[in-house]
C-alpha cells in the first residue's frame, strides 16, 4: 500500500505504508486513510522526526566506534562484503525521514499544511 502526502506549498511525496507508519508513529499521528498536518502541528512533528534521526545517527556512530575499538570490524571485511559490493545496504531512518522533514520545513515556511491519503488505515 502507498501513502501520498501533499503539501500546500511544496508538492507531493509517495511512500510505502510501512515506512509512513514508522514515521507517523514517531510523530504521534494516527495512521488513518486520510489526515492532515496543520500549520500548528508542523513544527513539533518536524522536531520529533529530526530528534529520532539524530538519535539514530548517534547510536550508529557509537556502535561503529565500539566495534572498531573491540576489533570486531575489519575494514577489509566491509570491502569484501557482498552487500556492500552490490550496494544492498540497509536504509536508515534518516534516509526515510529526510523527504518528509524537508517537505515539512518548506511547508512551515509558507505557513501551509500537509494532507495525506492512502487506500486504507496503515
Amino acid at each position: 500500500m502507498l501513502v501520498k502526502l501533499t503539501s500546500s506549498a511544496s508538492g507531493e511525496i509517495i511512500m510505502f505504508a510501512k515506512d509512513a507508519h514508522q514515521l507517523f508513529e514517531i510523530i504521534g499521528k494516527e495512521r488513518t486513510a486520510r489526515g492532515v498536518f496543520t500549520k500548528e502541528q508542523l513544527p513539533e512533528a518536524r522536531a520529533k522526526l529530526q530528534h529520532a534521526v539524530d538519535e539514530e545517527k548517534s547510536a550508529l556512530r557509537e556502535a561503529e566506534r565500539k566495534a572498531r575499538e573491540g576489533g570486531v570490524v575489519d575494514e577489509h571485511e566491509t570491502e569484501n562484503d557482498e552487500d556492500h559490493k552490490s550496494g544492498r545496504v540497509g536504509i536508515n531512518l534518516g534516509q526515510r525521514a529526510h523527504p518528509l522533514i524537508h517537505m515539512m520545513e518548506l511547508t512551515q515556511k509558507e505557513e501551509g499544511f500537509i494532507v495525506w491519503e492512502a487506500p486504507g488505515d496503515f
